[in-house]
């Protein structure tokens, strides 16, 4: 069986980020970046059987709502998760997020935390 890995690349969002007081009243910018493996059966590539791939757009559907209805005090939280939410399907070994606040400092171009989970 091989390892399929889907990769989403820089999403852009916007949410409730931070806990200083201005950060609790307007969104701010987030970017995105997922990683998410499973295995990739013989009905998916020799088939092309729609039912047995991940839908990636499902996914990035659910994390969409997600982030962009939000409200979070720290980056850990948000990047936990949007973390669950790639890896609720049965079939997910492994998910990495990573989560980039730009301008959150004043001399670099971004914050970013990263979690992983596997199976």
């Amino acid at each position: 069986m091989q390892n399929a890995i889907i990769n989403i690349t820089n999403l852009r969002l916007r949410t409730f980020i931070g806990f200083n007081p201005d950060e609790r009243e307007k969104k701010q910018d987030v970017v995105l970046n997922i990683e998410i493996h499973y295995p990739a059966d013989t009905e998916c590539i020799n088939h092309d059987e729609v039912d047995h791939a991940l839908n990636y757009k499902t996914v990035t559907k659910a994390v969409i709502k997600l982030v962009e209805d939000g409200h979070f005090l720290l980056l850990e939280k948000l990047v936990a998760d949007v973390l669950s939410e790639c890896h609720r399907h049965h079939s997910v070994t492994y998910a990495k997020v990573k989560v980039d606040k730009p301008h959150a400092l004043r001399f670099a171009d971004s914050v970013s935390l990263t979690l992983d989970w596997h199976k």
